[in-house]
């Protein structure tokens, strides 16, 4: 059994420092409301790919345009991920919570209506940006109110979200869009998150543990002891470890597959593999519901891994690898079949691996995080590997307009992004080092401490 996992307990403990068997109802609804929040970003995601037709329609868009639009969501979503986690850190998660599903509902709300490209483009621009904060906030609260072994499971249930809300999203937006307009979809999405709100300062009204990020509410109960309270270091010390790169690269990898699967998934089964829209509304259900499966599956897996003694290395960094090299090859192999069921297949494969990055690779990096300098760490990560959200939408969009034919457009940018997976993959797998990384913080935050003793 390596070091890092003998140093962490295999169950909770409870504020007076006693091991307590399971995991506390409240912690459950809390988990519960959180799943419902990703769901909720994701099916607005969704949403957009599905309307993509009659956007272009609508608005005269060509592939290149679209594409644009649905980059535009990440050209600001870097700086929310950074600013607004940080500002965050001063407020409670109950209202930090509140005030993103807030802001998400009046971003939406100008696409409730007929519109232009130019409001439509702002309204994905401030999505995107209020967006950003949002897994930092979620995962921030999963790490504090879960042990190691439990952390990576109950992150995957929260991140589970992201595939939850296309699947339960898309045949009923394809069925409101179709039988209304594409602004009908957006309607239904903000009276949903209205709801959400309501329902969530209702339930967490009375939650003693609304702490801040990363700190201890006055009168709050107290957290369980930081396993990691000794590596004091700078938070810019934790930004050069070789492990904050390799999160970036692997989450990299996921996004360039989540933004590839929300703004063109739909549109390369309709104009690419020739399925009608009320098909294709039924067919984007597959790769989100085996991505539940798939995370869930992965996030168990990761636990048992360190229950069984193996490293954080294995358990988290090669683990989330080895799934991403799988989609990058699926990937690349779809492109070489024709339209058909084994293609179908590939691509259902290819889609559903995405949340691993973001589930197992910051529960990696949280092995090794002190609670302070967490929701910034993620913060930072998010906001990087979000840019790939920026890259992949537009350089697809025109990868297919440079074809000669829409199929042979896509079979081409597919390929591309494929094997720029498997790059990534491979290259964030080796340089994420939960062990070694804590153990060379451990070393900075000793040298810190015995230079401040000699003066």
């Amino acid at each position: 059994m390596s070091a890092d996992t003998a140093k962490h307990p295999s169950a909770e403990q409870d504020t007076t420092g006693r091991i307590r068997k399971g995991v506390p109802a409240r912690d459950w609804w809390i988990i519960g409301l959180l799943l419902a929040f990703f769901t909720l970003n994701f099916a607005d995601k969704a949403a957009i790919g599905i309307a993509a037709p009659d956007i272009e329609a609508d608005l005269g868009l060509d592939a290149s345009q679209y594409g644009m639009v649905s980059s535009s969501f990440f050209w600001l979503f870097a700086v929310g991920a950074i600013f607004l986690t940080m500002g965050f850190q001063r407020l409670n998660w109950r209202w930090s919570a509140a005030l993103l599903m807030l802001t998400w509902l009046l971003s939406m709300a100008p696409l409730t209506a007929p519109t232009t490209l130019t409001v439509l483009v702002g309204s994905r621009v401030l999505l995107g940006f209020f967006e950003g904060p949002t897994y930092a906030l979620c995962q921030s609260i999963v790490t504090d109110r879960f042990s190691p072994q439990r952390r990576a499971f109950a992150g995957s249930v929260v991140n589970s979200g992201s595939s939850l809300g296309p699947l339960v999203a898309s045949p009923l937006l394809t069925w409101i869009i179709v039988t209304w307009s594409w602004h009908s979809g957006f309607v239904a999405l903000i009276a949903a998150g209205a709801v959400w709100l309501v329902v969530w300062l209702w339930v967490t009204r009375h939650e003693p543990g609304a702490w801040r990020l990363g700190a201890v509410a006055a009168g709050s109960e107290q957290l369980p002891e930081d396993p990691n309270g000794d590596i004091d270091v700078p938070f810019f010390s934790l930004l050069k470890n070789r492990s904050f790169w390799g999160v970036v690269l692997l989450g990299s990898a996921g996004f360039l597959v989540t933004s590839l699967k929300v703004a063109w998934l739909p549109s390369f089964l309709n104009q690419g593999m020739g399925y009608a829209q009320s098909t294709v509304g039924l067919l984007i259900t597959l790769p989100y519901a085996l991505a539940i499966v798939v995370l869930l599956t992965a996030g168990l897996l990761s636990g048992r891994l360190l229950k069984a003694g193996f490293s954080s290395r294995v358990a988290r960094s090669y683990l989330t690898m080895g799934y991403l090299c799988f989609s990058g090859l699926t990937m690349i192999a779809f492109t070489q079949l024709p339209p058909g069921g084994l293609q179908v297949v590939l691509v259902m494969l290819s889609f559903s691996i995405n949340s691993v990055a973001f589930a197992l690779g910051l529960a990696g990096a949280a092995d090794f995080l002190p609670r302070k300098h967490r929701a910034g760490f993620f913060g930072c990560a998010n906001a990087l590997y979000s840019l790939a959200g920026i890259v992949a939408p537009w350089v697809l969009g025109v990868v297919v307009n440079a074809g000669r034919t829409a199929a042979e457009g896509y079979a081409h940018g597919f390929l591309i992004i494929g094997i720029t997976i498997c790059v990534l993959a491979v290259s964030g797998g080796l340089l994420l080092h939960p062990e070694r990384s804590r153990e060379v913080l451990l070393a900075e935050a000793a040298r810190r401490r015995a230079k401040e003793s000699t003066r």
